[in-house]
Formats: structure tokens, C-alpha cells, sequence
């Protein structure tokens, strides 16, 4: 089958990811890609290739962390006959290979700080040496690599060279999570329909609108790699039949309790404790404006106007200062009953932080990716609510 080189998306962060990669598609710098795991690195890295100058040459992708450390140095530069046991004969190595072309390098955080040193030679100069040879071979890669590590965190642990670090990002290109590109889910679900339709022969029914709208606001936490894979689920298990918002649920459901409980069942209670005040932030971020509308209400300026009628989020009933029960109407009882709402709503949105910030070991940046929001939004709430940080390498709120 042949590779997507396209990247799909009409969010506004996928077109400036897109401008930025054609400008720099035609250089030979080097391109360090970050983003979550299963967010596209590879998908960019070969749309990068394609645009280049190199297109009708090998594009060679090695996932660093997939290799063990003992032959990876072997494998990115080859050997020779008798190297080490089990070289019968002398061998190319990944570098050699994408001469001319690209070599991208994933997951380039995992490289063993003693393969990193070979490494970097070959970015400055473009030399090396087959293990087992003290002879230089050049070749002429382009190189890419990705990480979906913190890697100022790795420099700052000495886990990675800090000059092949700064030598390497050249040019960083961030892919955003999906959940922060919903516009482009529906545009990319149905490209996987049409290519798991013409895979497996199967005539596919479609989406319920109400289908669509839940994948619209599930987040995703695998990326594009998630979707595709429950696209992929749905056509072959359903058979190409309808898909109801219970048939997607029940998908979602299985594969996240088989991730989640299956795997490390210690943590099911404090899993579905996140599940629960992560829906809760998420919902609090929803009735942003209904909040804003009570505050309204309760300043004394506008004590006598007329007071709009709210719906609640998961109610029926329609709330007012005038319809909200008995006795509620009274000028001494309403405001206690809003400023109820309000409270309420600020200590379910604390829990939710101080248990995602306990689950993920008093990191920010993880604690920001559970709940869904930016670091600078949860770095604002946590100053607001005063709440302190576990994590020593954080920096000060007011900075």
C-alpha cells in the first residue's frame, strides 16, 4: 500500500504546520519533530521528503526506540566482517542507505548517549565509521528526526547530549494533538473509511449526526493513530453497517478500559477517578459563559433588570431567580443559591487538578495533557487556586 504524504487538515495549526514544512522541505537543515505519540511525526517526515529535492530518493525511517541498544549503532552505520560475533560479512548501514535521500529517525530520545556521539559527527560533517572499521564513509542524508519526549528535560538529566540536541532542532516543527484540531477529525475519519473500504471490500453505511458529534468531542488521547485504528474496528467488526452513537460507544469503551484497567488493573479506581474530574473540567469549560451569566446577575447594578432563564448542562429544567423552587425567588436566598453554583463548580475543577497533578507525579506538562488544556491555562488555575506544586522542575507561577 502506498504511504500517505499528505497531511490531512483544514484546522488553522495543521495549515502553518504545513506552510512551515514546504519552507523548509527544500533545504537540507535538519527538522526535529515533536508532538504526542501517534500525532503524524512519520506522516510530516515523509510530506517533508515529498517536497523536496530528494522525493525520487529512499526515505528510510528507523525508530530508535524499537532497536536495542546494543545494535543500533550498527544498524544506523553499519559494520564489518567480523566486528562482532555474528557479522559473517560486512553490512550497510541505515546511513549509507538513505544516501541522497532521508533517513528520519524516530523516537530520537531513546539514542544511548554513546550512539549519540557517532551521531553527532554525522550531522556536522556528514562522516562516520562502520563498527568494526576505522575507515570514514560519507553520506549525503538529509536527516529528520522526532521525539515525543520533553527533551530540555533529557538535556537537563543528561539523558542526551545538550549540543546534539541544539545542533539537531535546527528547525522544530510541534504537531498538535488531535483534540486541539477537532475540525479536522470528520476530514480525517473519512479518509481512513475510504482506505479501510478499499482494503477489506467493504461497503460502509456511514456516521449517525449524533455518532459524528461524539467523535468530535472525544479526545483522543492515542491522536490520529487512535482514530485510525477505530475506524478500522468499526468497518470490519460492524460489518460496514450504521454506525449509532451505542455502537461507538461500546468501541470506545472496550478500548479504553483494555488500555486503562486490563493492563495495570492497580490503577483502575484512580483511572476512573481521572475520567471523572476530567469530564467535570471539561464541562466547566463548556459553561464558561453560563458562569458569567450569574456573575452578571449577582452584581448590584443589575439586581433590579430582568433576569434571563438558563439551561443548566445535564438538566432539563429551565433555571431562573423567579422559577428555580420554592422560596428560592426571595432576594436573600437567590444569591446564596448562585454563589452555591459557582463554588461548586470551582472546588470540582481544584479536585480535578490535584488528581491529575498527584497521578502524574506532580508534572505540569503531563497534568495539562490528561485534562486536555495548555500548560498556560492549567499554570493560571494553579496559581488561582493556590494549589502547590509537587514537581521541583517546575517553574515559579509568576514567571
Amino acid at each position: 500500500m502506498k504511504r500517505q504524504t499528505n497531511i490531512i487538515g483544514q484546522s488553522p495549526l495543521i495549515i502553518q504546520l504545513k506552510q512551515l514544512a514546504l519552507q523548509v522541505a527544500d533545504t537540507d537543515i535538519p527538522v526535529l519533530i515533536v508532538g504526542e505519540t501517534g500525532s503524524g511525526k512519520e506522516v510530516l517526515a515523509r510530506f517533508i521528503h515529498a517536497n523536496s529535492r530528494r522525493a525520487d530518493k529512499s526515505f528510510i525511517p528507523v525508530n530508535c526506540g524499537a532497536i536495542p541498544s546494543g545494535i543500533l549503532e550498527s544498524e544506523l552505520f553499519g559494520h564489518e566482517k567480523g566486528a562482532f560475533t555474528g557479522a559473517v560479512q560486512s553490512r550497510k548501514g541505515y546511513f549509507e542507505s538513505a544516501d541522497k535521500g532521508t533517513i528520519f529517525l524516530d523516537e530520537i530520545g531513546e539514542m544511548p548517549l554513546e550512539t549519540q556521539v557517532k551521531f553527532l559527527r554525522v550531522l556536522e560533517s556528514g562522516e562516520f565509521q562502520r563498527v568494526g572499521s576505522s575507515e570514514s564513509v560519507y553520506s549525503d542524508a538529509r536527516i529528520i528526526a522526532a521525539t515525543n519526549r520533553n527533551m530540555y528535560q533529557a538535556v537537563a538529566e543528561k539523558n542526551f547530549r545538550e549540543d546534539l540536541f541544539y545542533r539537531l532542532r535546527s528547525v522544530e516543527l510541534q504537531i498538535p494533538p488531535l483534540r486541539e484540531r477537532n475540525r479536522d477529525i470528520l476530514l480525517l475519519a473519512d479518509n481512513f473509511v475510504r482506505e479501510f473500504q478499499q482494503k477489506h471490500k467493504i461497503v460502509f453505511e456511514g456516521f449517525s449526526p449524533d455518532a459524528a458529534e461524539i467523535m468530535m468531542r472525544y479526545p483522543w488521547p492515542g491522536n490520529v493513530r487512535e482514530l485510525r485504528n477505530l475506524i478500522e474496528s468499526l468497518l470490519v467488526l460492524e460489518k460496514g453497517k450504521y454506525i449509532t452513537p451505542e455502537i461507538l460507544e461500546k468501541h470506545l469503551v472496550q478500548r479504553n478500559r483494555y488500555k486503562s484497567l486490563v493492563h495495570d488493573p492497580t490503577k483502575s479506581e484512580k483511572h476512573e477517578l481521572q475520567v471523572i474530574y476530567s469530564s467535570i473540567l471539561q464541562l466547566r469549560q463548556e459553561v464558561g459563559e453560563i458562569r458569567q451569566m450569574l456573575q452578571h446577575l449577582l452584581h448590584p447594578l443589575y439586581q433590579s433588570q430582568p433576569r434571563p432563564q438558563l439551561l443548566l448542562p445535564g438538566s432539563s429544567e429551565v433555571y431562573s431567580p423567579e422559577n428555580s423552587g420554592p422560596g428560592s425567588n426571595t432576594p436573600e436566598t437567590q444569591p446564596e443559591k448562585e454563589m452555591e453554583i459557582l463554588h461548586s463548580l470551582d472546588d470540582l475543577e481544584r479536585k480535578a487538578i490535584e488528581q491529575a497533578l498527584e497521578s502524574c507525579g506532580g508534572s505540569r506538562r503531563k497534568a495539562a495533557r490528561s485534562l486536555g488544556i495548555t500548560e498556560r491555562t492549567l499554570y493560571r488555575k494553579i496559581k488561582s487556586y493556590g494549589i502547590q506544586s509537587k514537581d521541583p522542575s517546575a517553574p515559579p507561577l509568576d514567571a
